[in-house]
Parts: structure tokens; C-alpha cells; sequence
């Protein structure tokens, strides 16, 4: 059974196309205008093993602020539509991953109830390249709004602003990837004692 998501958005403000696979290999083809957003979508499909396709047209003579939320809507929604009924899910996954100085751990709850813990070190700066820093917290409550997830990430400690949001990235790739594999001993069991997700 397939499990893609595929979701278009269009607003006065943005065009956004998502769809990814939830067992692919890990390609992906992104394109938002903002190049280090670009570069951590990047790290999520391919760390994440999901293939990706991202394409959004923006209002960036403005600034990159409604390309990223809107794109961050649009896949959180592409990735509730791809996990389908949950049936056979692992449901939860964390990862801890380093990049240099910095470290990132996640944990994630497939739960059907948007959730968001966030914690990064303070006195980060302000800008990586066109990529306002601020923005990292809300493309997680963007996606975990529509893709209907429990989260909670947490930076203990990381100088470099690029090292910081990229290793949240692909620590959120990895847990997601376990919590959306598909547990072989739970073939058509839904991992809820309630009966729904």
C-alpha cells in the first residue's frame, strides 16, 4: 500500500506543492527561494529516507517569513495524508543527533494531537544567510499544527546557528522515519488502546 501525501496551497502570499513518500529512499527535489531552508529539507527527506518534493513560489520581496510557514503547512499536511490510518505504525521515534558542538534530540508521537515542546540555546544569531533564525520554532509548530504530531525537540547546548538548526533537522528526519515504519509485529494493529489516532 502506497503511503504518499500530496498537497497544494495557494494564497495571495504563496503557491506551495509537497509530496513525499514515507518509504522512499531518500530523494529529493526542493525549492523554496530561501537556500538554507532548502538545505534542511534537504537533510529531512534524505535522513528521513522520504522522498521529497518541495516547490514554492514566494512572496520573497517581502522576506522569506510566509514561504517558510507555508511551506511548513503545506507538509505537515502531506505528511498526515501519506500515514494514512496508522495501522501497523511504530507510532513513537527519537533520535539524538551531534553536529559538532551542538546536539539535538527529538521525540515524536504520531498521535492525532498537535503538541509542540521547543528548546534551543539562547543568543542565537540572528540570521543564517536569508534564513531568519526565529523561524525554526515555527515551521515545527507549522508542521505539527497540520501533520496533527505530539514534538518535542531539545537543544541542550550549541554554538554554531547552523550547526544548532540543522542538527534539529535531522533528528527530527530520524524519528520521524522510526515512528512512521511500519512494525512487523503489529501488522493491522493500530498502536492506540482507544481505538484511534
Amino acid at each position: 500500500m502506497s503511503r504518499v501525501g500530496r498537497v497544494e496551497r495557494t494564497t495571495k502570499e504563496t503557491s506551495v506543492l509537497v509530496e513525499i513518500d514515507l518509504d522512499g529512499t531518500g530523494k529529493v527535489d526542493v525549492s523554496t527561494g530561501v537556500g538554507f531552508y532548502d538545505h534542511m529539507l534537504d537533510q529531512l527527506g534524505r535522513h528521513g529516507l522520504f522522498d521529497l518534493t518541495v516547490k514554492t513560489d514566494g512572496d520573497l520581496h517581502i522576506d522569506s517569513h510566509h514561504t517558510i510557514e507555508d511551506t511548513a503547512l503545506a507538509l505537515g499536511a502531506a505528511f498526515k495524508q501519506a500515514l494514512g490510518d496508522k495501522v501497523g505504525i511504530y507510532r513513537f521515534g527519537n533520535c539524538t543527533v551531534p553536529l559538532d558542538e551542538s546536539l539535538a534530540q527529538v521525540t515524536v508521537d504520531l498521535s492525532g494531537r498537535p503538541y509542540l515542546v521547543h528548546t534551543e540555546p539562547e543568543n542565537m544569531a540572528p540570521m543564517i544567510g536569508e534564513y531568519d533564525t526565529t523561524m525554526t520554532r515555527h515551521i515545527l509548530e507549522s508542521f505539527v499544527a497540520q501533520a496533527q504530531i505530539a514534538l518535542h525537540v531539545h537543544v541542550p547546548y550549541g554554538r554554531n546557528a547552523h550547526h544548532i538548526v540543522e542538527c534539529q533537522f535531522k533528528a527530527l528526519a530520524r524519528a520521524l522515519r522510526y515512528a512512521s515504519e511500519r512494525d512487523p509485529r503489529a501488522a493491522g494493529i493500530l498502536p492506540s488502546t482507544k481505538g484511534a489516532l
